[in-house]
């Protein structure tokens, strides 16, 4: 387990923080409730999480082979409007296909989300370099000169997926608990799997390039996750439920280690995330409320439109 300084004042930290996370989510709860009056059932949270996998395919197919799902299979799209900038990135042949294999594992998610409890349109993404620019400006904290450009070549295509599959992953242990039917755990569990093997890899592959330079800025790869992961605990709100590939022991796994190749809580397990914490960070605002970043227009389901109206 991981080490616990009790002094009084972490403690009164700890509990004003236990506090605020329950408020938001008693908070959140309301805001969810239907047009009808109910809470969100199965089908409401399972549907949410098709707005990620919506990124992830779009994403992945395009970096892969530069065409999105309008291509390889229109009919998931209902209708919705093709994502903005969205391109084939440089990538070398050990991540080319790596990337290609994700995003046809995201079409097959999107397929059986549907399948199972019915989908909506595609929302409008932003996949522009320019929109990831302005998030990893967020992130370092100054203006990365010249702007970051997720398409340029493989590690910077995997550090703007880094930012991608793991908020999904919080997303999808979140929503276990809440779940009622057995078919639909089952469904959510198997795909947590496949996302947290995909965050795997992309950590993986990145912890080997730690120490490298991202060409032609002075930051490691690892800091650049450590200020990504940083950011989106910014954006989420609810304290440290996010961490880079080097951290300080009294983070790292039973206090023993530096690396943090899969990012986790005291006990080694994976962090949870509410659609508030989700959304907040996606639109990159903070506010589930106020719609932007990779979503300008804001995310589809019934969770995201009645939390924001």
């Amino acid at each position: 387990m991981k080490l616990e300084m009790a002094t009084a004042g972490s403690i009164s930290y700890y509990f004003s923080t236990a506090f605020l996370f329950v408020l938001a989510f008693n908070l959140l709860s309301f805001q969810a409730m239907t047009a009808s009056g109910q809470e969100a059932n199965d089908d409401d949270l399972i549907q949410f999480a098709l707005n990620l996998e919506f990124m992830e395919a779009e994403f992945f197919l395009h970096g892969s082979l530069g065409t999105g799902l309008d291509t390889i299979s229109p009919s998931l799209t209902q209708g919705g409007p093709a994502p903005i900038g969205a391109q084939k990135a440089n990538l070398d042949s050990l991540v080319a296909p790596i990337i290609e294999e994700f995003g046809y594992e995201e079409v097959g998610h999107i397929r059986a989300i549907v399948t199972r409890v019915g989908g909506f349109p595609r929302p409008l993404l932003n996949l522009s370099r320019q929109n990831f620019a302005k998030v990893f400006d967020q992130a370092v904290g100054f203006n990365l000169v010249p702007p970051f450009d997720p398409y340029a070549n493989s590690v910077n295509f995997l550090l703007a997926a880094y930012l991608i599959p793991y908020v999904g992953i919080g997303g999808y242990v979140g929503v276990i608990p809440n779940l009622t039917a057995p078919a639909n755990l089952g469904l959510v569990a198997s795909l947590l799997g496949v996302e947290a093997g995909q965050d795997a890899v992309v950590r993986a592959l990145l912890y080997e390039r730690r120490n490298q330079k991202v060409f032609p800025y002075i930051l490691t790869v690892a800091e650049f996750t450590n200020q990504i992961s940083a950011l989106r605990n910014r954006l989420g709100g609810s304290g440290n439920k996010d961490e880079g590939l080097i951290v300080p022991t009294i983070l790292g796994a039973e206090n023993r280690t530096s690396s943090n190749v899969l990012s986790a809580d005291p006990n080694s397990l994976s962090y949870a995330r509410t659609p508030a914490e989700i959304l907040g960070i996606v639109y990159g605002t903070g506010n589930a409320t106020m719609p932007g970043g990779f979503f300008p227009l804001g995310a589809n389901g019934k969770i995201a439109t009645t939390v924001r109206t």
